[in-house]
């Protein structure tokens, strides 16, 4: 056990007759190794988008609850009557006349 880790050490292990398996070996977890890499690197780039777009959907979202806020306070009919009155135009105190017409 000692031999083979002093083996491993001085780098007689890629340096033997039989050493193309631990040269195989070798290359396939450092190909591993970079693949694992570039999945992490992926994951968190995806991670980071997802949370840009998040904010963004947050921001749309306050921008439809202003306007929705806004367009039910130029429906109401006072500020109606009053958009009206700053044009010139005075509503009638007294209410319409409904009109029955019989054949």
């Amino acid at each position: 056990m000692k031999d083979k880790l002093y083996d491993i050490l001085k780098g007689r292990l890629l340096l033997s007759d039989d050493s193309a398996k631990n040269w195989v070996m070798l290359l396939f977890l450092s190909l591993l190794a970079l693949i694992m890499i570039a999945s992490s690197h992926s994951a968190e780039r995806k991670i980071h988008q997802i949370a840009q777009k998040n904010s963004e959907v947050k921001e749309y979202r306050t921008r439809f609850v202003d306007g929705r806020s806004r367009l039910m306070k130029l429906k109401m009919e006072s500020q109606i009557k009053k958009k009206l009155q700053e044009i010139g135009v005075n509503l009638k105190k007294e209410p319409p006349i409904k009109l029955i017409v019989k054949e």
